[in-house]
């Protein structure tokens, strides 16, 4: 049986999320999109965990699942916290995931945590704590709980960032090195990116969808396949050791869609990549102010392998594109407007969940359902023939599937016929 996780997502406590994300919005959209297993987010703030402890019921070892739902989604309970610190005479901004077994731990974590900062203040509490100093909190109040640095390559709050991150897991975590077992890639970076790192290759890649509201959920997840689901059969999983599931693949966002990935500066519309950073010697062109040094050029600063490096062994992964951009384009309509929702709806009701209609529906039941351009369009994506022009300074990337020349003959047709 297939399982498939997205562990990392918030709640509507947290800053610029939406108000339906609250546990049944969540549990919603996780049948729309096909995920198994979701991750609470949140759980520090205390009315979100108020609410947990309220509408959640016990499913399987370590997992809950709403009452009174006939969904049948599963939570894990994990939170993220933003650490912000000074070491090494500079100063450091970490978002941190916590995944917990159950509400007393959690409740535990929270009690200890609550000392050192304001949890009620967001849904992410912003934390004066060193990330080494949070993982010896969380695991000295449970072994079984897992610190994950989320979004590694991001400029700003990722492990590996250029802006505020560390050159190594170990500069970070010092001797609870040992107990970092996974990275999140995060969007604007996927595993054959971080499988050039050093620091990399020894670890589990997770990909998550840090969704701020339903319609974003599943953005990234992780594939489990298996006889018995669990908590600790995820965890185990995760860290390669013995468990009923096997590990067979993550779900990524084309990494040059991300918000991150080419340097710039977003106020004077400026895109570089790494070569074309070094010749303006990593100021904008336009200002002469320092650009934003995004993924693809850290990458290649803490590299030691070249491009395209394959790590044998290593979980592999599939790269898709929300469905909602795939019909927005092959309709020519924003992903906000009414026909692109109602395209949407009929795909969802014909052929079912969107990870089925991107990962697994053939072309001729896709074209049952929707149109020919939009089915085409989803198997294209699906075979990676897109173009992108990359994301960067915060500006999300955007994705062509049709060229003008594929859009004049399919008129051309559509004209003959």
């Amino acid at each position: 049986m297939k399982f498939v996780c997205d562990l990392h997502i918030h709640s509507k406590y947290s800053r610029a999320t939406s108000p339906q994300m609250n546990l049944e919005g969540m549990d919603n959209g996780a049948k729309i999109k096909g995920i198994d297993v979701l991750g609470t987010g949140d759980f520090t703030h205390p009315e979100w965990f108020k609410e947990l402890k309220q509408k959640l019921e016990s499913a399987e070892q370590g997992l809950f699942k709403l009452k009174k739902s006939d969904f049948g989604t599963r939570f894990m309970l994990t939170s993220e916290i933003s650490c912000i610190y000074s070491k090494g005479g500079k100063v450091r901004k970490l978002h941190i995931v916590v995944f917990a077994p159950s509400l007393d731990i959690v409740e535990k974590i929270n009690k200890e945590l609550d000392k050192i900062g304001n949890l009620k203040a967001d849904g992410r509490p912003i934390l004066g704590l060193d990330a080494k100093k949070l993982a010896e909190i969380v695991l000295n109040i449970s072994k079984d709980c897992m610190i994950i640095p989320a979004h590694c390559m991001t400029p700003w709050f990722g492990l590996f960032g250029s802006k505020s991150g560390f050159d190594s897991i170990e500069e970070c975590f010092e001797d609870y090195s040992k107990y970092i077992f996974a990275l999140e890639t995060g969007l604007s970076a996927d595993p054959a990116m971080l499988w050039r790192i050093p620091d990399v290759r020894n670890i589990t890649l997770l990909s998550n969808g840090d969704a701020h509201s339903p319609a974003k959920l599943g953005r990234e997840a992780n594939v489990f396949e298996g006889s018995k689901l669990s908590y600790d059969a995820i965890i185990n999983a995760i860290k390669g050791g013995v468990s009923p599931l096997k590990f067979s693949y993550t779900i990524e966002f084309y990494p040059e869609e991300g918000k991150y990935h080419h340097d710039g500066h977003r106020n004077c519309e400026i895109s570089l990549s790494p070569k074309e950073t070094k010749k303006y010697n990593g100021l904008c062109p336009n200002c002469g102010r320092p650009l934003t040094v995004g993924v693809l050029s850290r990458i290649e600063e803490l590299a030691d392998k070249p491009e395209g490096f394959r790590l044998k062994g290593a979980v592999p992964f599939k790269s898709l594109i929300p469905l909602v951009e795939i019909i927005a384009e092959a309709v020519g309509k924003g992903v906000g407007t009414k026909t692109v929702a109602i395209e949407y709806n009929r795909l969802i009701e014909k052929i079912g969940s969107e990870f089925k209609i991107l990962l697994d529906a053939s072309q001729s039941d896709l074209e049952t359902a929707v149109s020919k351009e939009i089915a085409k369009g989803i198997v294209m994506a699906r075979e990676g023939k897109i173009k992108i022009e990359p994301g960067y300074d915060g500006v999300f990337g955007k994705i062509k599937i049709f060229s003008k020349e594929n859009k004049k003959k399919d008129i051309k047709q559509k004209t003959l016929f």
